[in-house]
């Protein structure tokens, strides 16, 4: 019999990429830089007239865009521009003053001299190495190596034809110890070494897997720089899979963008990766206190009210209520209307629930049901397919009806959109989840021209957009609660990681995906607490709710009820895991006010503060929340695990028991505990739990440990610095500050 593969489970997606052009058999339609010329030279950097050995002429650009950031451009002219800049612009590059060295055509090379980082540029062959200010080696550009039949390994810096240019390509060498970390919110193991990210945003599907909702092509390298390419097409990164030397970036658009951007810590990539993008912008204080949702079931302002009662009777601290699909009529998901049987007076209650000190959040999306009484409305504001009619497609993966995308790049469609939210937010409604945003189709067409591979992945940043817009508008902050993003979505204040699987498998994706996304630049993440699909273990329940209680932000939703009081037996350990955020509240909000200003994330792999420790780039089921808290979630029912515990000294939360650091531990903790640390010498500032996250104007600072120290809290009415100094605590603010050991 011939032989049958076994089946293996696949997730079709409507929005799946198109597959690139191959070349012919050989290396025939490869076009690789061969030597290059001076062509003209600024006080910024240098242009090149690059010759290939397909007997082409392009334009290398390289020069600074910023302190510590060398950009590197290929094209075909010098005027190419990402052909999804047409919709938005990904990258701001500023300008900044390069020192130009071997201008007089010596025998050394070409330098373009960015302060922190260099480019050393050969001429003849063509070949471009980057240092750090020192001269010590950061990357360079793989030569090309051949295998024994001549064919080559990995592709050079150039481009690949087919019936026209296909892909421009770049192939950087890579460390045999080097790791690679960031990519957006990928729920594979933090170091991608070995792994192939697509730039592509997917429904995720459980969120296991490399597929990701938020894509944004950009890496961290254990050798001290970051790397950034700016294209909105689907960018792919061969992170030493194919060779394990060398890391290959395949851009499929009009010309290779990229920058080389120093540290050489994570932080100093990170700050300075903000300053090309944009700034993370800080969420309202409320938004860090608990998010409790409806869950994906049918719900009713009777319910609703309900709900807010037992949260406030049970003493659960919360601030925002999320009101899931059901706060509209069924199977009219799209009209962005209460339900009215269900919700009879809306008015009334978003005026009781302000009483009772929460906030609302309601669920939406951009898409619009052929079937809503909307569709026939606006016909003229949805993407179309390649008939000029409007484009519908199964968004929901045959749960729901097939629809149609409001198209983002027509200002008309914008405005007709903001116009459904505007009375909402006018009714009291503060926030929107805005999920969904990763199907349009590729071979889609926009107001603009775009293609649909064109505007794939920034589709999800002008829905956010339109959305953030019209709720400052209304409210003054831009806070939206996302599913999709893509580079400089860290100006959309939280995201969270979509519909994850519920297990202790699918916990730790989870912690991985928000490892991966907070070294891409995003410090304000978020999940679904107790999983999304199914109904968790009580003790699943427990151990993900106190994973969630210490991330940067904290919501309880699901396919079921996530409501405490419906895991009764485990109701008490969990409201004790939220009483515990709350506790540690002016921590939480201080190291955020931190993230905003420097790009740092909250939820911090090991090697944020710990660059030099191998093992920190690898040790991907812990982070640090802040500066000085370790938290290690139990992935484990057995209630053990091992923790990897940094150079130092590390102090249990829980018993007081001081641990030498450098080296992995055995923890073993009860299910009303989490494996949770704090950096020995920490000052940590906590605040007595209520209902509603408030202002704190009394503060305790937990001393851990002696010796100097200092420490600063934000808050809405201003800093207080706290000092230890020979042992004597001492604070200057607006907060009254006592102190405990």
């Amino acid at each position: 019999m011939p032989y049958r593969p076994p089946l293996v489970p696949h997730e079709y997606f409507v929005a799946d990429p198109p597959e690139l052009p191959v070349r012919e058999r050989g290396e025939e339609g490869l076009s690789a830089v061969t030597r290059a010329e001076v062509v003209a030279a600024d006080g910024a950097g240098v242009t090149l007239k690059a010759f290939t050995g397909a007997e082409e002429t392009l334009v290398v650009q390289v020069g600074a865009a910023g302190e510590g950031v060398i950009r590197v451009r290929l094209a075909q002219d010098a005027d190419a521009r990402t052909r999804s800049s047409r919709a938005i612009a990904l990258v701001g590059p500023g300008a900044h003053p390069a020192t130009l060295e071997g201008l007089d055509g010596g025998s050394g090379p070409l330098v373009v001299d960015a302060g922190a980082v260099r480019a050393e540029i050969t001429l003849a062959p063509f070949h471009l190495r980057f240092t750090d200010a020192a001269g010590g080696l950061l990357t360079e550009q793989d030569p090309g190596h051949t295998d024994i039949s001549g064919r080559l390994r990995t592709l050079p810096f150039g481009r690949s034809l087919a019936a026209g240019p296909v892909a421009y390509h770049e192939s950087l060498v890579a460390a045999p110890d080097e790791a690679f970390a960031g990519f957006g919110e990928s729920f594979t193991p933090l170091d991608k070494r070995g792994q192939r990210p697509l730039m592509w945003n997917f429904d995720a599907f459980g969120a296991e897997s490399q597929r990701a909702y938020k894509n944004v092509p950009f890496y961290l390298s254990s050798r001290g720089y970051g790397l950034l390419v700016d294209s909105g097409l689907p960018t792919e990164f061969d992170v030493c899979q194919s060779t394990h030397s060398t890391v290959q970036i395949i851009v499929p658009d009009d010309l290779i963008d990229y920058y080389v951007i120093a540290g050489p810590t994570p932080s100093e990539v990170l700050d300075r990766f903000d300053l090309l993008t944009c700034r993370p912008a800080l969420p309202p204080k409320w938004a860090f206190g608990t998010w409790i949702s409806s869950g994906f079931f049918v719900d009713t302002q009777e319910r609703v009210l309900d709900r807010a009662k037992k949260i406030r009777e049970r003493g659960i601290p919360c601030d925002v209520l999320h009101l899931d699909t059901y706060w509209q009529t069924e199977g009219h998901w799209s009209d962005l209307r209460w339900d009215p049987d269900r919700f009879p007076d809306p008015d009334a209650m978003l005026a009781e629930l302000d009483g009772m000190g929460f906030k609302v959040c309601l669920w939406m999306n951009p898409y619009v049901s052929h079937l809503s009484p909307l569709f026939a409305e606006a016909t003229d504001y949805f993407l179309k397919n390649q008939e000029g009619e409007v484009y519908v497609a199964d968004c929901w993966h045959g749960s729901y009806p097939a629809c149609a995308f409001v198209d983002l790049t027509n200002p008309e469609a914008v405005a007709w959109f903001q116009g459904l939210l505007r009375p909402l937010l006018q009714q009291g409604v503060q926030v929107f989840k805005t999920d969904f945003a990763e199907g349009v189709p590729h071979d889609a067409r926009a107001h603009n021209g775009m293609s649909g591979l064109e505007l794939h992945n920034v589709y999800s940043l002008l829905f956010n957009d339109a959305v953030a817009e019209v709720t400052r508008e209304v409210h003054g902050h831009t806070l939206v609660w996302a599913r999709s993003s893509f580079l400089g979505g860290q100006r959309h204040s939280a995201q969270w990681s979509g519909d994850i699987a519920t297990s202790y498998a699918a916990m730790g994706s989870t912690i991985r995906g928000g490892l991966s996304h907070g070294l891409s630049g995003i410090p304000f993440w978020s999940h679904d607490a107790g999983g999304f699909t199914g109904t968790p273990s009580d003790d699943l329940y427990v151990r993900w709710a106190q994973f969630g209680a210490l991330s940067p932000l904290v919501r309880f939703h699901g396919t079921t009820s996530r409501e405490p009081w419906e895991f009764p037996a485990v109701e008490e350990e969990v409201r004790a895991a939220i009483r515990l955020r709350y506790s540690l509240m002016p921590y939480l909000y201080s190291a955020a006010v931190e993230s905003a200003r420097t790009g740092a994330p909250m939820m911090r792999a090991l090697c944020v503060d710990h660059p030099d420790d191998p093992v920190a780039w690898r040790a991907d089921l812990e982070y640090l929340l802040g500066r000085d808290l370790l938290v290690a979630p139990m992935t484990s029912p057995t209630g053990e695990r091992q923790v990897y515990l940094p150079q130092g000294d590390w102090v249990d939360w829980w018993s007081g028991e001081t641990l030498t650091g450098g080296r992995y531990v055995t923890v073993v903790k009860p299910l009303d505990q989490i494996p949770l640390f704090v950096r020995h010498g920490a000052l940590i500032p906590t605040a007595e739990p209520g209902d509603t996250v408030g202002d704190h104007p009394e503060i305790t600072v937990v001393s851990f440990g002696d010796g100097d120290g200092r420490t600063t809290i934000h808050d809405t009415d201003g800093e207080t610095t706290v000092t230890r100094t020979g042992g004597v605590l001492t604070s200057t603010g607006p907060k009254r500050v006592s102190f405990r050991r």
